[in-house]
């Protein structure tokens, strides 16, 4: 499958307390996305995206606004990591 894309994003802002692994879960499963978001200790949002290049295009787009409480400073994006062993998307202890 030549369009699948892979990427792990670090969300920095107002993103924790806000319910912003709860609201990337909706938006993924919403998309079909497999992957995983979590909470990071030093306050930021960690979480990794994998299928159609378009749709993960998509969700990038959203985590940029995020959910209404959340405040988005910066998204940093890193191409090429490895897919997610297990389908579907789910939300880790951080």
């Amino acid at each position: 499958m030549s369009d699948l894309r892979t990427v792990s994003i670090i969300v920095r802002g107002r993103v924790q307390g806000v319910s912003y692994r709860a609201w990337t879960k909706e938006k993924a499963d919403g998309l079909g996305l497999s992957g995983w978001v979590r909470n990071r200790p030093d306050g930021s949002v960690e979480a990794l995206f994998s299928g159609p290049a378009e749709t993960v295009e998509r969700m990038l787009g959203l985590c940029r606004k995020g959910p209404l409480l959340a405040r988005v400073d910066d998204v940093a994006v890193s191409e090429g990591a490895a897919p997610p062993i297990t389908p579907g998307f789910a939300v880790e202890r951080g």
